[in-house]
C-alpha cells in the first residue's frame, strides 16, 4: 500500500508563485508514475501534469511554460513549481500516484487549496 499527502497550498496573489510538494510513502518501490490532478468548484477533476519514474513529463495545456513538475526519487516526493498563477488556476490540487503496468492512478492525497486571488 501507498500513502501519499500534499502540501504547500494556500492563497497567492495573481502573477504569484506557488510550490507544492507531495510526499510518497508504503510500498514506494510500485510506484510508476505520479501527477497532480486539480478541480475547481463545479468542474470536472483535470490532469495538470505527471512525470514517470524515468522523468517523462505531461502538462495540461493551459499551465505548460508557467508550472513545472518535478520528482525527487531519493526523497520519495514529487513537486509542482507554479509561477505566473491565474485566478483561474484556483482549485483543490490531488497528488496522485501510479503503480508500473497499471492505467489508472492507484492512490491519491487529500488535497490541498490553491487560491489566487487579489
Amino acid at each position: 500500500h501507498v500513502q501519499v499527502v500534499e502540501s504547500g497550498g494556500g492563497l497567492v496573489q495573481p502573477g504569484g508563485s506557488l510550490r507544492l510538494a507531495c510526499a510518497a510513502s508504503g510500498s514506494i518501490f510500485s510506484i510508476n508514475d505520479m501527477g497532480w490532478y486539480r478541480q475547481a468548484p463545479g468542474k470536472q477533476r483535470e490532469l495538470v501534469a505527471s512525470i514517470t519514474s524515468g522523468g517523462i513529463r505531461a502538462y495540461l495545456d493551459s499551465v505548460k511554460g508557467r508550472f513545472t513538475i518535478s520528482r525527487d526519487n531519493a526523497k520519495n516526493t514529487v513537486y509542482l513549481q507554479m509561477n505566473s498563477l491565474k485566478p483561474e488556476d484556483t482549485a483543490v490540487y490531488y497528488c496522485c500516484a501510479r503503480l508500473s503496468g497499471r492505467l489508472g492512478w492507484d492512490y491519491w492525497g487529500q488535497g490541498t487549496q490553491v487560491t489566487v486571488s487579489s
